[in-house]
């Protein structure tokens, strides 16, 4: 077993992956927010580095062929966890969030199932957009987050930052928290807008997979 740096920064994102969950346990928001937002896309940009590197410097190990999508699935799974705890969206988040993780449960089966036969498997272009997709929408998600709390806006839609304006007997400045509110907004609704893509090619792909995986479901005649 090598350890070289495409598996390092592979086993980096896997420990970073409950990472995302610990922010929101030792930290209040929005730090919790901000912190797992730079966390989760940190992590997502070194999925992208160390394929390219063990690629380019010859580096593939089984290692590395292993964990990788280990610790993609760990990331998706519980940043989505994450975020339908804590998010206002919540309520609409759950149905692209049970198609993702429900597929992620199905392929996982499919490929302990089918042993040394799995390699029939293997990760496709689509899979990939997949994975893309799904760290994008969930990035975009962790930002409405940060607007949501960070800003001011709580979950209910009242702007804590002109109540405390009013209180403190200061001019609130309407133009800025109408900024803040529109901003918010649009992150909730790019990343929900972008789960729910996710989901689509989540399934698409799963179909893909089980098709593949037919012939060596198939019951020997006798």
């Amino acid at each position: 077993m090598r350890m070289t740096i495409p598996n390092l920064l592979t086993i980096i994102r896997l420990i970073a992956a409950p990472m995302v969950a610990v922010m929101f346990l030792y930290f209040t928001r929005p730090y919790a927010d901000w912190f797992a937002l730079i966390l989760f896309v940190t992590a997502a940009v070194t999925d992208w580095f160390d394929g390219y590197l063990a690629r380019a410097w010859k580096q593939e190990t089984k290692l590395g062929t292993m964990l990788d999508p280990i610790a993609d699935k760990a990331m998706v799974v519980i940043a989505l966890m994450v975020i339908i705890g804590f998010s206002s969206w919540s309520p609409w988040l759950v149905l692209p969030a049970t198609v993702i993780l429900f597929r992620e449960v199905f392929v996982s089966g499919l490929r302990e199932f089918l042993g040394d036969t799995a390699g029939t498997l293997k990760v496709t272009v689509l899979a990939k957009w997949k994975t893309t997709t799904q760290m994008v929408a969930i990035a975009v998600l962790f930002s409405h987050g940060v607007f949501e709390h960070y800003l001011g806006m709580s979950a209910w839609g009242m702007d804590q930052a002109l109540v405390d304006a009013i209180f403190a007997g200061v001019e609130p400045d309407l133009q800025g928290l109408r900024w803040k509110h529109t901003a918010m907004e649009w992150a909730g609704s790019i990343g929900l807008t972008l789960l729910w893509v996710a989901a689509g090619l989540t399934l698409i792909s799963g179909v893909d997979y089980l098709m593949k995986a037919m012939p060596y479901l198939k019951d020997d005649d006798k």
